[in-house]
């Protein structure tokens, strides 16, 4: 059977941060972060694969919850903010 999953390359911008993490519905939200790496200038990314379809996500920043600024397509969640959607065609 064909694997249907894509590399999808996630990005975020913290210079001062200490850890960022990818939580999502492909993560079982905080059940299994995906911790990203930082390069020198403070962007902080993973390359993830995921399956076709779309999934919503946010990042937690030192901890805290934070949307993906370069994100434009949002849904709101039960908590009174927004989860990033990403679609993977």
């Amino acid at each position: 059977m064909k694997n249907t999953n894509l590399s999808i390359e996630f990005r975020y911008e913290a210079p001062g941060a200490k850890q960022v993490a990818l939580v999502g519905d492909f993560t079982n939200w905080n059940e299994q972060p995906i911790l990203l790496r930082r390069t020198r200038n403070g962007t902080w990314s993973k390359k993830v694969a995921l399956p076709r379809g779309r999934h919503q996500y946010r990042y937690q920043v030192d901890g805290y919850w934070q949307d993906d600024p370069s994100c434009a397509r949002r849904t709101p969640n039960p908590f009174g903010t927004e989860n990033c959607i990403v679609e993977v065609d």
